[in-house]
């Protein structure tokens, strides 16, 4: 069996990981438009920052190709999928067979139109790439300029700050992590944040960009040395699509993480997948949530049927020691709780938990997590108990049970 996986991260290496539980001799090629070895995204900001090196950046040790049985197409681009004679076509004109296909193109950074942009130098931070040129541009006190004040600009912001750099960050929105933090959480961050020098202009975008220079729509300028695009990203589907394959927001699959295509399969962040939460479908652009559907693909792929099911959006991260995990819908009744430095908000929904925000204080959030994916009634649990100090005593013993393999007094 053949088996050609393009892409190179999280939903590359749990297709592999999928493969080799049901095959183990079959033969798979990784081909990415990427020169290095898998690496992990979420350490881009950490490598910028100084506290992760160039080897602590990869996702998987030096090896892993050679014990796995992996051979590795680097620094190449699929231009196309030639489903007719299941072969992949790259940017030089080879031709790799497929008996069966992962696609595990990823997303890429949306920048916006914005008048003067094509004549400004700027940055997107996305990749190791653009970590890397960002960080051999940094100069003592020169000024930045991040546009967007979502997970990757903040992300930047924060690795940026270990560098003697003037940082300023607008969005549009008008708060920080607007989507993962509802007012009252992302009021508490952004003080957090702006305690550590970044400063923020929100409600507001650039309505023209110069050389070193911003015009705001709100009628003010900002002047900058470096400029970091982080509004946010679209998935990669082109391949997908051009192929004649099912594409909307993002590439469509079944719950085996099958295409419409015969033999092509996809992951990861440019996939759709069912969100149980709030029972709708959106991109899950999260690396477990990438990793389990490779993994569920992999199977599938090698001939094992499996499924992945009870996805939910979430996050877990964190900006100057202060963590934050959220996860689930935040559509129905509402608990919250706070102090100075923390925040907790649970929705119920239908006698159900089906979505949280943790700030600060981020203890037992998966026992919040399990309840939203296995859906369970709150006629079950102890609810002051759910509310104040999430434990295993707040379930019924039935319940207790289960999740203990039977081990219950």
């Amino acid at each position: 069996m053949r088996y050609v996986i393009i892409g190179n991260s999280a939903a590359a290496i749990g297709t592999v990981s999928g493969i080799r539980e049901i095959d183990s001799a079959g033969e798979i090629t990784i081909i990415s438009d990427e020169k290095y070895h898998t690496y992990s995204r979420p350490l881009i900001s950490y490598w910028l920052e100084g506290r992760v090196s160039d080897k602590n950046i990869y996702y998987r040790p030096d090896d892993y190709y050679e014990k796995n049985g992996v051979k590795t197409v680097l620094g190449k681009k699929v231009t196309k999928i030639d489903t007719a004679n299941k072969s992949v076509v790259l940017e030089d004109g080879l031709s790799v067979p497929y008996d069966k296909l992962m696609v595990a193109t990823g997303s890429k950074p949306f920048v916006p139109p914005m008048n003067g942009l094509d004549k400004v130098h700027y940055h997107t931070f996305m990749s190791y790439d653009s970590a890397k040129a960002i960080r051999s541009e940094l100069k003592d006190g020169m000024k930045v300029l991040i546009i967007g004040a979502g997970l990757i600009g903040l992300k930047a912001a924060e690795a940026l700050s270990e560098h003697n750099v003037d940082i300023t960050v607008i969005d549009m929105a008008d708060r920080v992590l607007p989507s993962i933090l509802d007012a009252r959480a992302a009021q508490k961050m952004q003080r957090h944040i702006e305690a550590h020098g970044v400063k923020f202009i929100l409600g507001t975008s650039a309505e023209e960009l110069t050389e070193h220079s911003a015009k705001l729509k709100n009628g003010s300028t900002v002047e900058f040395d470096m400029l970091i695009v982080a509004v946010g990203v679209r998935p990669n589907t082109e391949l997908v699509a051009d192929a004649g394959g099912k594409v909307e927001r993002g590439i469509i699959t079944d719950q085996t993480q099958k295409t419409s295509l015969d033999d092509i399969y996809s992951a990861g962040d440019c996939t759709v997948s069912h969100d149980e939460s709030s029972d709708s479908e959106k991109i899950l652009a999260l690396l477990p949530n990438a990793y389990m559907q490779g993994e569920v693909a992999g199977r599938n792929m090698a001939g094992r049927e499996s499924y992945y099911l009870n996805a939910i959006p979430m996050n877990a991260i964190g900006f100057w020691g202060v963590h934050i995990i959220s996860a689930g819908s935040y559509d129905g009744e509402e608990f919250v709780e706070e102090t100075e430095s923390t925040y907790k908000k649970l929705v119920f929904r239908d006698n159900r938990l089906v979505g949280y925000i943790l700030l600060g204080n981020v203890a037992r959030a998966g026992i919040y997590t399990s309840m939203i994916k296995e859906k369970i009634d709150l006629n079950e649990v102890d609810v002051d108990l759910l509310k104040q100090k999430p434990q295993m005593m707040m379930f019924g013993k039935a319940r207790r049970e289960e999740k203990l393999g039977g081990i219950v007094r």
